[in-house]
């Protein structure tokens, strides 16, 4: 579970460095990935910060694509690439960030 939901992404933009890689460790379980991504900030909407998520996780050595799996993917997969965990990781950041526009104000 993430400690970190429904933030949004101005929140997000505006947290200090070490909290948004804190945060998006949670969705990835690798500090290199995670640091990489929050040093993109700002980020104009969530597609953007997919679209670097992505590129840095793709970057990432297939030894830790293999540590990702082995640390925080509790589910079984035969093949353990970028590819079948970019789903995963796009996945823990859409409930980190909550709906693009963020929630309603009541």
């Amino acid at each position: 579970m993430l400690m970190h939901q429904g933030i949004g992404l101005e929140q997000f933009n505006a947290m200090p460095q070490s909290r948004a890689v804190h945060a998006l460790f949670e969705c990835c379980c690798n500090v290199t990935w995670a640091n990489k991504v929050a040093e993109a900030r700002p980020f104009a909407n969530h597609e953007e910060l997919v679209s670097m998520a992505d590129k840095q996780l793709f970057a990432l050595s297939d030894e830790d694509v293999e540590r990702i799996f082995d640390s925080c993917i509790h589910e079984h997969y035969d093949t353990r690439t970028a590819d079948e965990l970019a789903p995963i990781m796009r996945d823990r950041i859409a409930k980190m960030l909550g709906p693009e526009g963020g929630f309603p104000q009541y």
